[in-house]
């Protein structure tokens, strides 16, 4: 006898509708004036011409076997870095299992370790099926050292992860979601604006938790435009806040091509997900802290909900839950309802 799906779990609060933040319409007319030759490469349009590489995955080590998954420290190549991250293969069920590709949040390169920030989702996740596979980014981990410009060097080796999954033999690269934390919700925003020239419909589903603003004016305005100068030390990245850093070793005309570039409102429309929306491709769903942003490392509410409205505005499939008290990582029972809702999101369109 057939039984019946179960449903979602009430929400704390879902916003159906909303007064509109007062914003630029989510999509813009492209100046006569192209973008200087040195930022290009950075700008939703040079990233969607991008060439992305069609490597491999490299097992290094297992780290752990449970009842639940085994967990594998990996490699895999991206624009010739050596960039390394964390699988986790689910014990029960039947392979090849739908993945879930993790974006992790920013911390600091000092003290992250490979699986931060995407570890306890990921295992929520495993249990329901799911292989997830996170990139440690490059600079972060024990990556090889490289620049990223408004967070380009990161979407790029996250698009040559997703290159990367038909070589797992887990894996089914024909249902793939992503999900995204803070500064990995920005990243996950980008990369689906991106992915589709290359590779349409590859990402069935996407939530972003705590997300950043997918228009960079803002992260700019609260943050600053990254970090200049020798903040390398040895072979490891220490002391930058900051996702974006930009070394001495880059060109002059890079460096100020750079700095005029976050200075201008016009420019940054070219790199930011937010004013290319018509990309998008697949259903999103978003999840905040009502009480985040109360503290400089935390996302404002605001920015959830102005991606939000034009994705609305936009034409695309989007839902948002709102958590009272909650801020920049959930805990306790809201945690496990987010996480619900999440499954449930990727069972409807990956799994």
């Amino acid at each position: 006898m057939a039984t019946a799906a179960p449903t979602l779990p009430p929400p704390l609060v879902i916003i159906e509708t909303m007064t509109p933040v007062p914003t630029p319409a989510a999509t813009y007319t492209p100046s006569a004036t192209p973008p200087p030759f040195t930022i290009w490469p950075y700008t939703v349009e040079g990233l969607r011409q991008h060439h992305y590489e069609g490597g491999k995955i490299t097992i290094l080590d297992e780290l752990e076997a449970n009842e639940i998954f085994t967990r594998y420290l990996i490699e895999y190549p991206s624009d010739g870095l050596r960039i390394t991250g964390i699988l986790q293969a689910p014990v029960a069920g039947k392979a090849p299992f739908p993945v879930i590709v993790m974006n992790h949040g920013f911390f600091s390169r000092s003290v992250y370790l490979s699986g931060d920030g995407t570890d306890r989702a990921a295992e929520f996740l495993n249990r329901r099926g799911y292989l997830t596979i996170s990139s440690d980014y490059r600079s972060w981990g024990d990556s090889d050292l490289g620049y990223s410009l408004f967070y380009s060097g990161l979407v790029i080796d996250v698009v040559n992860l997703l290159n990367a999954i038909p070589s797992i033999p887990q894996a089914d690269p024909d249902r793939i979601g992503m999900w995204g934390h803070s500064m990995g919700g920005g990243v996950t925003m980008r990369a689906l604006v991106v992915d589709p020239a290359q590779n349409p419909g590859r990402i069935k589903a996407a939530v972003l938790y705590s997300t950043v603003s997918a228009d960079d004016a803002d992260v700019i305005e609260r943050w600053g435009m990254g970090c200049f100068g020798n903040v390398y030390e040895g072979e490891r990245l220490f002391g930058c806040n900051s996702s974006d850093v930009i070394p001495d070793t880059l060109s002059a005309d890079l460096v100020r091509a750079y700095r005029e570039t976050a200075a201008d409102k016009e420019m940054l429309e070219k790199i930011a997900a937010y004013y290319n929306l018509n990309y998008i491709e697949v259903p999103i769903q978003i999840h905040y802290g009502a009480s985040d942003g109360d503290f400089i490392g935390g996302t404002p509410p605001e920015w959830s909900r102005k991606l939000q409205v034009a994705l609305q505005e936009a034409g695309k499939d989007v839902e948002i839950y709102s958590y009272e008290g909650e801020r920049h990582s959930f805990v306790g029972d809201e945690w496990f309802a987010f996480m619900e809702r999440t499954s449930w999101f990727f069972d409807k369109f990956v799994k």
